[in-house]
């Protein structure tokens, strides 16, 4: 268990306990126009409106646009300058957007792609990605030079959560030079294992960075449409904690 404390250290931690901004020393925004990926429709901006403490818990919220048909913002934040991990444990507590066409993603980066140039052959974690239009249907995926979205084998698994917008849950990898352990709560959703044959299959050797969003339709979360009298549309972080193995 992560509370026991002779196997795990607390390194880096978030709790969002103050209100406004997000914490400028541990977070930065990623500031994107619509179509930047996949297709999607949002613009992503360092607004309050987007992004803020509140009440304990950080809130990304996606908007539309009045007055727009597909205009939508939306808020994209990294720990690429803050918090780097390599082997460890990181914990996400949240709770999802549910609306028709939300994409919400907490999902990790590596810092450099030196010798591995451009995606997937740098490696990409997902920790949690969601659908508005599946919702509770909870994935857990891993992309690499080898085993990819675009060549249709990515390694990736599905859990159901019931209440998944109205309930905070873990969401939690488990990261060792052996495999990835992909959590929700205490429940293992997915073992990604190095199969020892380089860095095509397990890119994972070297830090990687934390991206929290909400991306609004797309070429996935867009597949059934967006239904704009749903939004705003949120997801709220109670807290980010990152261990490292004693």
């Amino acid at each position: 268990s992560v509370d026991d404390p002779s196997q795990w250290k607390l390194v880096w931690n978030e709790e969002f306990d103050y209100e406004g901004a997000p914490d400028p020393e541990k977070w930065v925004h990623e500031i994107l126009p619509p179509g930047a990926f996949n297709q999607e429709l949002q613009a992503y901006r360092d607004n309050r409106e987007n992004s803020r403490a509140e009440d304990g818990t950080l809130i990304i919220e996606a908007r539309h646009i009045e007055g727009t048909r597909r205009g939508y913002t939306s808020a994209r934040m990294t720990t690429r300058f803050s918090m780097n991990m390599y082997l460890g444990r990181i914990e996400v507590r949240a709770k999802l957007p549910t609306a028709l066409g939300t994409w919400p993603a907490i999902w990790m980066l590596p810092v450099s792609s030196e010798g591995r140039v451009g995606w997937p052959h740098s490696g990409e974690i997902d920790i949690m990605e969601h659908v508005g239009y599946d919702n509770g249907v909870v994935h857990a995926s891993v992309h690499t030079s080898l085993y990819n979205h675009p060549n249709g084998n990515h390694p990736t698994a599905t859990a159901r959560i019931d209440g998944v917008g109205e309930e905070f849950h873990i969401y939690a990898l488990e990261w060792t030079e052996e495999h990835l352990d992909f959590f929700i709560d205490e429940r293992l959703v997915m073992r990604y294992e190095n199969d020892g044959t380089g860095y095509e299959s397990y890119p994972f050797d070297r830090p990687f960075y934390l991206i929290l969003n909400i991306a609004v339709g797309g070429q996935w979360g867009g597949l059934q449409g967006v239904d704009v009298e749903q939004y705003p549309a949120r997801m709220e972080v109670d807290f980010v904690r990152v261990y490292e193995a004693r």
